[in-house]
């Protein structure tokens, strides 16, 4: 009752190296015609087939794209569908695509999909060399004007699918909810290459209408968006001439964006990358940024286009007419086209987003708490970190806390330095709660106290004068507190929300930045403004840290 349908692209890379032994004949074939001893064509053709990777005994499973699948399902001993899909660029999405469909038709439970590719050899990138679509300068640069190309990444992406109604009763974290997945072919095009974008339309017009959905309820299109010039211009007609055809009161009002900005066009694994990083913004309430984008293609820099290419992290606001939605895209060689709808399992954001980059060690006890065994390799101390955020408690009277940073932090020197403070806290005879480890300072890193602190806490809000477009920007995307305090003070009956001032779309333009700033510096929209934001840093340290 468990598949696996993934995409992969044809065979895999040992079919050229294996194959290019064949040509031994042919080789020596050469090298007599041209007058070359016997013995000498023999080592020649000896010291080729050196380079060239020998044939074993599972080479031909290794050239095998379905041998991917089929062994995840040996290795977790699953009995459902196992198989492999081609679609060129579109094959993940396609995957996911025949994963839901054996879902909805009961066919399994459960289905592991998604897409990989490994395939970066030399061949590989003479084929896109040749297409042409590689970027000469080596910079993948969606939806800007300058995009001259693509690059190549690879990598896999896999995710879990089950009925929404099985994934509840059994407990497990759902990270968005697929409400469809649309696909067309574009029929008689101009090329194999050439990418149709009628044959896109029909793709999400298909989708919207299998999700049940109109696309001025899309907030964020993750898109194929290769940065290759003609491809996304013609990606960005099909999507604004699909949106235009639901006009909003609040355009722009949809962020569009490609993580190939990222990570490059990993071809088969390309809509994995996407569904991923889709599923997550709509998880965590955070619109995603796009890099690289100095000046959007034209049809997004125009004045009724319903987009806007996201340029910097933001929080993900609800509105109170429907649940955040999201829509992704994968198109591929030979006019397969695949679009996705995605939709938020949970309207509230439950828990403050953490990737494990930073990590506190809290220590407390009656007397002072050794140091002795705190780890000094980074898989050590983040759990002995955790451990430790369990048993800290703020009245007991000596208290240590390391803050670290994965890839910045000198473990054995923080060490050092927390045993230097350890010292000193004990030596002091009046009770102390000072901060010796502030950024910028030699101990960077370590906080120590002991006893009670003296006096009481007091906070200071600032006034009108200290507003700036984007205040408080990465706190609303980590915190759950300050999103939904903000998500409070916006009223769906009066025009544009508060949060849309404070955290405006990305402008590519100069007097529409300066529009913003103007905006916000109103005194009916500035000073509610702070209030929201000073109101949720409130609640945030008296509700979290409090």
């Amino acid at each position: 009752r468990i598949g696996v349908i993934l995409g992969v692209t044809g065979t895999l890379q040992l079919v050229i190296p294996l194959g290019a032994r064949l040509g031994h004949p042919l080789w020596r074939k050469a090298l007599r015609e041209a007058g070359v001893e016997d013995a000498v064509a023999e080592d020649v053709v000896a010291r080729i087939a050196d380079g060239y990777v020998p044939w074993q005994e599972n080479s031909f499973p290794g050239l095998l794209g379905n041998v991917v699948a089929g062994r995840i399902a040996n290795k977790l001993d699953l009995g459902g569908t196992n198989c492999v899909v081609d679609a060129a660029c579109a094959s993940s999405l396609s995957a996911v695509h025949l994963a839901a469909l054996e879902l909805q038709s009961g066919r399994c439970d459960v289905a592991v999909t998604g897409g990989v590719d490994t395939f970066n050899d030399i061949f590989m990138f003479m084929c896109f060399s040749k297409t042409p679509a590689l970027s000469p300068t080596g910079n993948s640069k969606p939806f800007d004007a300058a995009g001259d190309g693509t690059i190549l990444g690879e990598g896999l992406g896999i995710v879990v699918l089950k009925r929404l109604s099985d994934a509840e009763r059994d407990g497990d974290r759902v990270y968005a909810v697929l409400r469809g997945i649309g696909s067309s072919s574009d029929g008689k095009g101009n090329a194999i290459y050439a990418p149709s974008a009628a044959g896109q339309e029909k793709c999400l017009r298909n989708a919207y209408e299998i999700a049940g959905v109109t696309p001025d309820t899309i907030e964020l299109v993750e898109a194929h968006g290769t940065g290759t010039k003609v491809g996304d211009t013609v990606e960005a007609t099909a999507l604004k001439k699909v949106y235009g055809e639901n006009p909003t009161a609040n355009e722009p009002h949809c962020a569009v964006g490609s993580v190939k900005s990222q990570i490059g066009h990993t071809k088969a694994a390309a809509g994995s990358a996407s569904l991923i990083k889709a599923a997550l913004s709509l998880y965590n309430k955070v619109l995603p940024p796009t890099l690289k984008v100095t000046q959007p293609v034209e049809p997004l820099r125009a004045d009724d286009s319903p987009f806007y290419v996201n340029a910097t992290m933001r929080p993900w606001l609800p509105r109170a007419e429907h649940p955040r939605r999201a829509a992704l895209s994968a198109f591929g060689f030979g006019g397969s086209n695949f679009h996705a709808v995605l939709e938020e399992h949970r309207p509230t954001k439950t828990e403050p987003d953490w990737d494990g980059t930073v990590e506190i060690l809290a220590l407390s006890g009656d007397s002072p708490p050794s140091l002795d065994k705190i780890p000094t390799d980074w898989a050590g101390f983040a759990r002995a970190a955790e451990k430790s955020r369990e048993t800290f408690d703020p009245k007991h009277e000596y208290r240590i806390v390391l803050v670290a940073h994965r890839q910045l932090t000198d473990l054995t020197k923080l060490r050092a330095l927390a045993s230097q403070e350890r010292k000193r806290l004990v030596e002091d005879t009046a009770p102390v709660a000072y901060a010796p480890g502030s950024p910028g300072s030699a101990n960077e890193g370590v906080f120590v106290g002991r006893g009670a602190p003296s006096g009481s806490l007091a906070m200071l809000f600032p006034g009108q004068g200290s507003q700036s477009v984007g205040m408080l920007r990465d706190l609303a995307c980590e915190f759950p507190e300050l999103l939904d305090t903000l998500s409070t003070f916006n009223d769906p009956t009066s025009g544009p929300r508060l949060t849309d001032r404070i955290y405006p779309p990305t402008r590519y333009d100069a007097d529409k930045k300066k529009a913003d700033d103007a905006a916000l510096r109103a005194t009916d929209v500035a000073q509610p403004a702070i209030g929201a934001v000073s109101y949720g840093t409130w609640r945030l340290l008296s509700e979290r840290f409090g």
